[in-house]
């Protein structure tokens, strides 16, 4: 079988690397200089995207970031033979549109936090003085994690506004929700538009700053699985959400065969919905996917070929842990091409994200550059190993998080 996986970033490599197990060939685009079978195209150029599958003779297209998905990758396929894992067009609004997302969520009774929206400045400044200032604060569109802004006072809340109206313009639409409290928690289903199969438990750390403090990024390291998930929380969280979502879906008429994310807060009044993406997270990626000892072409199969809901997924017993090395600056203005040590190109569990192969030797060419994943019998172990193992590698002005997997432990 031949495969497609869209996409340039550290999950594209670990999707490609778990795909590369089982499958013929692999195509990577435009992946990057961790990855091989690169094939410079834009993801978001169907027409050429459509021209090499064909030409290639690729039977899927594994789509990992939310861009095509949004941008109609399903839908413009749908006349050809190739099986494009991702919804359609008007399901990946789940992500694409944070209103659009809350609003499903509220008609079909999906556990979540209460929200109100405003598309103008002076609407958004009167909701946060009634909540005063305690409050989360989204771009309504796609915004690469970094369109959230979590707030605990006016100051705060007030400053958010005014980001987020001079970055995405004064016609913004703005989702502004109840601030929830809890332990956060990321759940990935593999579906068919019915049925759905979990992988393992993992927790995101967002934010830049040990601590949880600092900016919103696309995400500083992973672990998984997460030791507070259990099969009573598994139940609450299946009937509260994933079991409703999975009607609306249904009663929607969406084409959806892929992945639905749930990113979670496990409050004191139960489970809600953070939000939802619609392919894989990254870097939640980087960790279920060493995880998953089930052949990934064959889960992408049942997805299509109704197989799915009796699909036998088998997991590790080990624990593993992903802490991301970044640019300097990084989540705002950053340095390119500073030379990375330490990599042979024979790395084990080291997925690149922002790297180029340049003159022999890897370079950084964005933000998130590399990351660097190990695996334990215990989550303390899985911590102590990938930090002992990315001592390994540096670049000018890295920089990366200390306290990975740590908060279950405090």
């Amino acid at each position: 079988m031949r495969i497609a996986v869209l996409g340039s970033g550290g999950r594209e490599h670990a999707i490609a690397w778990k795909l590369q197990q089982n499958a013929d060939k692999v195509f990577c685009l435009p992946g990057n200089g961790g990855t091989t079978n690169n094939v410079d195209i834009d993801p978001n150029d169907f027409k050429a995207v459509k021209e090499f599958c064909c030409k290639e003779e690729i039977e899927i297209i594994f789509v990992g970031p939310e861009a095509p998905l949004a941008k109609g990758i399903v839908d413009y396929f749908a006349e050809y033979d190739i099986m494009v894992l991702g919804p359609d067009k008007e399901a990946a609004k789940l992500e694409s549109s944070k209103i659009f997302a809350k609003k499903f969520m509220q008609k079909y009774n999906v556990a979540t936090a209460n929200f109100q929206t405003a598309g103008c400045r002076q609407e958004a400044i009167k909701i946060i003085e009634n909540m005063n200032g305690n409050c989360v604060l989204k771009y309504d569109g796609l915004a690469g994690g970094k369109g959230v802004y979590v707030c605990s006072n006016m100051e705060e809340a007030t400053q958010a506004v005014a980001e987020l109206y001079e970055k995405y313009g004064a016609d913004a639409n703005l989702l502004i929700e109840e601030k929830l409290e809890g332990k956060e928690l990321s759940l990935l289903a593999f579906t068919d538009g019915r049925s759905y199969q979990l992988l393992l438990p993992s927790q995101d750390h967002k934010q830049l700053l040990e601590g949880d403090k600092g900016p919103n990024t696309g995400g500083m390291g992973a672990f998984c699985p997460v030791p507070f998930y259990n099969e009573e929380l598994k139940k609450q969280i299946e009937q509260t959400i994933i079991e409703p979502t999975m009607q609306g879906i249904q009663q929607e008429n969406f084409n959806y065969h892929g992945v639905l994310y749930f990113g979670l807060m496990i409050t004191a009044d139960g489970p809600k919905v953070l939000e939802y993406n619609v392919r894989l997270g990254d870097p939640e990626t980087e960790v279920v996917l060493p995880a998953l000892k089930s052949d990934l072409k064959e889960l992408a199969l049942a997805c299509f070929d109704g197989s799915l809901a009796d699909f036998e997924m088998e997991f590790s017993d080990r624990y593993y842990v992903d802490v991301v090395l970044v640019s300097g600056g990084y989540p705002q203005a950053y340095q390119k091409g500073k030379r990375i040590s330490g990599l042979t190109g024979e790395e084990d569990l080291v997925f690149h994200a922002g790297t180029k192969f340049v003159d022999n030797g890897w370079v950084t060419s964005g933000g998130r550059v590399l990351n660097v994943v190990d695996s334990g019998e215990t989550l303390a172990q899985a911590i102590q190993n990938t930090y002992k193992k990315l001592q390994k590698y540096s670049f000018e002005n890295m920089y990366y998080r200390k306290d990975i997997g740590s908060r279950t432990e405090k």
